[in-house]
């Protein structure tokens, strides 16, 4: 057990340092954040005095170095559109996307996984045929078009719902959250819907596909043979060993969610981290863009490890010793 953690925790140490280093190059090699900061009016004198006050007359590794460092503790300096700590921008962006995307998995989740267990179980019916149809669309569907669409029958057609922003939030110690008021509710089921629809149809088709295979194996044939309920069967034997991957993918999945619901909430102008990051690739905002991208791969990261250590706890074969080769 020990061993198999230690081998995940070095590579995710890999993979962050690898990210990090990406994410260093765009200082050296997009834009001049003197010139930037500074404007083209400036003096040579200036022009050095600041060089040496960002470090940037240090060596390249000593530059890296100091990066990590502050990568280690949530520092990338400030934002050269906003002018504020790249890190305060983050906290105050962070809720807005964490909502967002823990709202769309609820929908993916509670939305896909009755579907997928319906079509399966009534394959060939007529109902199971429309929802495999719909779940073609959302799979094919650009979120961008999904969005809009919402946009135009429900805050343009039939006026009900809003169709941007984020609405009254609440403070709860530093973290806002709209799930606490009304107005911030309305103002989070379109995004949700539009950033959950290929979620919802990626997690009933693999639903499907694999409660159609858990049906197929010996046990199951068993099971009915002992005279065991059709409910019982489905539910208590094929479902929960279906669920298995499919938490996992989902667990995986989140991550890409709030990594990719950059289009979404540039849509719905939510004030979320793709929003934020959409601004700075627009600005040249390069302390905010290299802060999003380390962030995102220390998310994805995370999940990872989790999945990782949770496929260990669950799966024996994975905590038997490997045989010594031998020499």
């Amino acid at each position: 057990m020990l061993a198999f953690v230690l081998r995940r925790l070095i590579q995710a140490v890999v993979v962050m340092l690898t990210v990090a280093f990406i994410a260093f190059m765009l200082f050296q090699y997009v834009g001049d954040p003197v010139t930037n900061l500074l404007g083209q009016d400036a003096t040579p004198e200036q022009r050095q005095q600041l060089r040496a006050d960002l470090g940037l007359d240090a060596s390249f590794a000593v530059q890296f170095a100091r990066f990590v460092g502050n990568a280690a503790r949530g520092e990338f300096g400030l934002s050269l559109r906003q002018g504020r700590k790249v890190s305060s921008l983050i906290v105050e962006r962070f809720p807005a996307t964490i909502e967002l995307a823990v709202s769309a998995a609820v929908i993916a989740l509670v939305v896909g996984i009755p579907l997928g267990v319906y079509t399966a179980l009534r394959r060939g019916r007529f109902g199971s045929q429309v929802f495999m149809t719909l779940s073609l669309l959302g799979v094919s569907l650009p979120t961008f078009l999904i969005g809009i669409l919402l946009i135009l029958v429900f805050a343009v057609l039939l006026k009900v719902l809003p169709s941007f922003g984020r609405g009254e939030v609440v403070m709860l110690g530093g973290w806002s959250t709209g799930w606490l008021t009304v107005d911030g509710w309305k103002h989070l089921v379109l995004p949700a819907i539009t950033l959950a629809v290929f979620q919802l149809a990626l997690i009933m088709r693999l639903v499907r596909a694999e409660m159609l295979e858990v049906l197929r194996t010996d046990y199951i044939k068993f099971a009915r043979a002992r005279g065991i309920s059709d409910r019982a069967v489905y539910f208590g034997h094929a479902l929960k060993n279906t669920l298995v991957p499919v938490i996992t993918i989902t667990g995986l999945q989140l991550g890409a969610l709030i990594a990719f619901a950059i289009i979404t909430e540039t849509v719905f102008q939510w004030p979320g981290m793709g929003l934020l990051f959409i601004q700075a690739v627009q600005f040249a905002d390069i302390p905010v863009m290299a802060a999003y991208l380390c962030l995102i791969a220390l998310i994805f990261v995370l999940i990872n490890l989790f999945v990782d250590l949770l496929y260990f706890a669950v799966d024996p074969r994975l905590r038997i010793e490997r045989p010594a080769t031998a020499h």
